[in-house]
């Protein structure tokens, strides 16, 4: 069932939209009602409704503004026009703003049901488009991403590539359990000719289109990368894997004009062997230098023994993803475990001092990314960390400290997010406070001005307050409204234009609608109670 809310400014013809269509039988619940554009886009706020049916034509805001601004706060939300024949030009300027209908009144209720349930169709096609793309996508990345980002794996010790390969069918990568193939990883960073990453997820489709010519692939755009697994046989990849690297180069300087660096791993038997293909990439594709494009690999950059340092980087991660995101417990299990690991693993003090160093540099940097400066100033003069480590010790004493430190960083990091939330709000009241009486202020020019997404601000708001951005606006300037009206003799139209409103119609409609009396009416009310008095 579709959610709708339906927007008019002539009440009659609203409420016989609302009335006479039998919404439920085609498949629409109607949420709520408009009589203007302002109530329209308070509503699309609120209610988050998968389609508006608006009027063309409204008061305070028009329906190509109103479309424009709900693109903004709700872009899923479909729209529907309802425009004379003289508007019809007028609407398609609109196109943009997902407009997924026009309808021409007059319009009866009968040709209205059958033009909904046209509509129907198509959010159902979007739906079910959107649906089977991100189920495959879905699929296909929860095992793909993790297999090389992370090595995961599901299944018994015994049969862990048996379990890969048939996880890897299910998911539509590979066809059959009954191959030759032979895997490799490639990542690829795409820059301009000063040097700036300029690597997105949308020139994914541009290198499959290349891989597509040679091998079979997967591919995926991580942190300023794309990372895509190389699949084929022994000879295909002996045949074609330096045909392909240099058709990537080429293409992407003479088509796209960037440069481009590639990192590639060895070639391995194994899925379960496709993480430390993709550690062995990320470090061939380290060794780029200056502007240029260039090709490397780790074959050619590294003798085979990583192993030590390929650990390392998958610790640091595991440890980042900890802090970040991890329960106190969750910490203390992961260091017991670590510590067993190096223990078992007979390392010398110095070679675990120098994983714990890299230990120590990401979770400060994790700190450095989020903390305030009083907070990196104490962790700089924490002489724990100072002397963390190299000092005379036993094996559970640097346990013990270095847990201590990541679970210290864990609370730190957690009071800075949610002291960093209070501060957005914060600006943003203080904004709405020195700005209220400009016109154009919006959520999205406030967003702009403090640096975060009007989604995530929107949020933000609601989560702090329990209001939305429109709602502390309109309740500011209502504020100041009646505090003019109460203690000047300013007349209307110059109170409406100091508290950001144009149209004086509109704001004696919002004063009415927040205070429950007109201007004019409070006014008489004070006179009335002057006199009395």
């Amino acid at each position: 069932m579709y959610t709708v809310v339906v927007a008019d400014d002539e009440e009659e013809l609203r409420r016989a939209i609302i009335r006479k269509v039998d919404w439920e039988s085609i498949g629409f619940q109607v949420v709520g009602e408009a009589e203007n554009g302002v109530e329209a886009l308070e509503l699309v706020e609120k209610r988050k409704p998968d389609l508006l049916l608006t009027d063309i034509k409204m008061p305070f805001v028009s329906g190509i503004e109103l479309a424009r601004q709900v693109r903004e706060v709700r872009p899923t939300t479909q729209i529907v026009f309802l425009s004379g024949f003289d508007e019809f030009k007028y609407a398609q300027q609109a196109i943009q703003y997902n407009i997924i209908s026009y309808m021409l009144k007059p319009i009866s209720m009968a040709d209205l049901t059958r033009e909904l349930m046209t509509v129907k169709e198509k959010i159902d096609r979007l739906f079910l488009e959107f649906s089977n793309k991100q189920q495959k996508q879905m699929e296909r990345s929860e095992f793909l991403m993790p297999l090389l980002l992370d090595g995961f794996w599901s299944g018994e010790m015994g049969n862990r590539e048996e379990s890969l390969i048939k996880q890897a069918i299910e998911s539509g990568i590979l066809k059959s359990s009954h191959n030759d193939f032979r895997y490799v990883v490639l990542v690829t960073s795409i820059s301009s000719s000063e040097g700036e990453n300029c690597t997105s997820a949308d020139m994914v489709h541009s290198v499959d289109s290349i891989l597509k010519k040679y091998v079979r692939y997967e591919s995926f755009y991580w942190n300023g990368r794309i990372i895509s697994l190389l699949i084929a046989t022994p000879a295909a990849f002996d045949k074609y894997l330096h045909i392909l690297v240099g058709d990537m180069v080429q293409s992407i300087e003479r088509i796209m004009k960037l440069h481009c660096a590639l990192g590639v791993s060895r070639m391995t038997e194994k899925l379960s062997g496709c993480h430390d293909a993709y550690i062995e990439a990320m470090n061939a594709i380290s060794y780029s230098e200056g502007t240029d494009s260039s090709v490397h690999y780790i074959a050619d950059e590294e003798h085979a023994e990583g192993i030590d340092a390929q650990e390392s980087l998958n610790i640091v991660m595991e440890v980042e993803s900890l802090i970040r995101g991890g329960s106190e417990a969750e910490v203390e299990s992961y260091m017991e475990g670590l510590f067993h690991r190096i223990h078992d693993m007979r390392l010398s003090r110095a070679r675990a001092n120098y994983l714990l160093v890299q230990l120590i540099a990401a979770v400060c940097r994790i700190i450095y990314a989020v903390a305030d400066g009083e907070e990196i100033e104490q962790m700089q003069k924490n002489v724990m960390l100072q002397n963390l480590f190299f000092q005379e010790g036993g094996f559970r004493e640097m346990q013990s400290r270095f847990t201590d430190f990541c679970l210290q960083a864990r609370e730190m990091i957690g009071s800075q997010r949610k002291k960093s939330s209070r501060v957005l709000c914060e600006k943003t009241l203080e904004i709405i406070e020195s700005e209220y009486g400009n016109g154009e202020l919006s959520l999205v020019m406030v967003s702009s001005q403090i640096n975060v997404s009007p989604s995530y601000l929107s949020g933000l708001i609601k989560k702090e307050t329990g209001k939305t951005f429109i709602d502390l606006l309109t309740a500011r300037r209502m504020e100041a409204a009646r505090h003019m009206l109460m203690c000047t003799s300013m007349k209307i139209r110059e109170i409406s234009e100091k508290c950001g409103y144009n149209d004086q119609h509109y704001f004696s409609y919002c004063f009415k609608k927040y205070s429950g009396l007109s201007p004019n009416a409070l006014r008489q009310q004070l006179k009335a109670e002057e006199h009395t008095g």
